[in-house]
């Protein structure tokens, strides 16, 4: 997921260096009937950019997970969650 987003920014030239971009991932496993299953994760993403790219990057976050084939080949089994925290670059 991290490097679709990734992509997807970069076609709008926002670069996502390991010092301006990065992501926290938790999960929940449950026993389900028996089987332990990863029932959800979250993604939390964090991006230092500059101001007049805001929109660009908050465009590609609303629209790259359905290019992501991780997300999408198991997004009918895992329930997935994301969000972006956008700050300024100095």
């Amino acid at each position: 997921m991290m490097g679709t987003l990734a992509t997807v920014l970069a076609k709008t030239k926002i670069r996502t260096f390991q010092d301006r971009y990065m992501a926290t991932v938790t999960g929940d496993v449950e026993n389900v009937d028996g089987v332990l299953k990863i029932t959800r994760i979250h993604v939390h993403y964090r991006l230092r950019l500059p101001a007049e790219k805001r929109a660009d990057a908050d465009a590609a976050f609303e629209n790259y997970i359905t290019r992501c084939p991780a997300a999408q080949s198991v997004i009918d089994a895992i329930q997935i969650t994301h969000d972006l925290e956008l700050e300024n670059e100095s």
